[in-house]
C-alpha cells in the first residue's frame, strides 16, 4: 500500500489551484470539469482539493480548518524559506510565524493558506543525512 492522495476540502476548488500556483510555485496537475475536485503537480503523492459541496452531496460533514487550533499542516521544503515566504504572504497567505533557526538545524516559518490550512515553509534539516 502506498499513499497516494491528501486531499482537502475548500470552498473554490479553482482559487485554491491558483493560488498554491501563485504562492507556492507548484504547478496545476488535474481539474475535474465540474470544478469540484483538483490536484497539483507534487509527485507521486498528490495534493489535491475536493469541494465542501461535493462533500455534503457525498453524505460527509466536513468542518473548515481553524489555523488557530490546527488539526494538521502541509510542510513545503525549500533552500530560502524568507523568499518563500515573502512569495507566499505577496500572493494572498496569511503569515503565522516568521522564519526563525530552530534548535535542531532547520529553518522554519508559517502561513496560513487562503482557506485557513496552516503550511509550513523549511529548509531541509541541516544535519539530516
Amino acid at each position: 500500500m502506498k499513499l497516494r492522495y491528501n486531499i482537502l476540502y475548500v470552498d473554490n476548488v479553482k482559487k485554491t489551484l491558483e493560488f498554491y500556483n501563485a504562492a507556492f510555485g507548484i504547478e496545476i496537475g488535474f481539474t475535474h470539469e465540474g470544478g469540484d475536485y483538483g490536484e497539483l503537480m507534487t509527485g507521486d503523492t498528490k495534493l489535491a482539493f475536493s469541494s465542501l459541496k461535493l462533500m455534503k452531496n457525498l453524505g460527509k460533514s466536513p468542518s473548515k480548518p481553524d489555523p488557530k487550533h490546527p488539526t494538521n499542516e502541509i510542510a513545503f521544503e525549500t533552500e530560502n524559506v524568507e523568499e518563500a515566504l515573502a512569495t507566499a504572504v505577496s500572493a494572498g497567505a496569511t503569515l503565522v510565524q516568521e522564519a526563525r533557526q530552530e534548535p535542531w538545524g532547520q529553518t522554519t516559518s508559517y502561513v496560513s493558506d487562503i482557506n485557513g490550512f496552516l503550511i509550513e515553509i523549511c529548509s531541509p534539516v541541516a544535519n539530516a543525512g
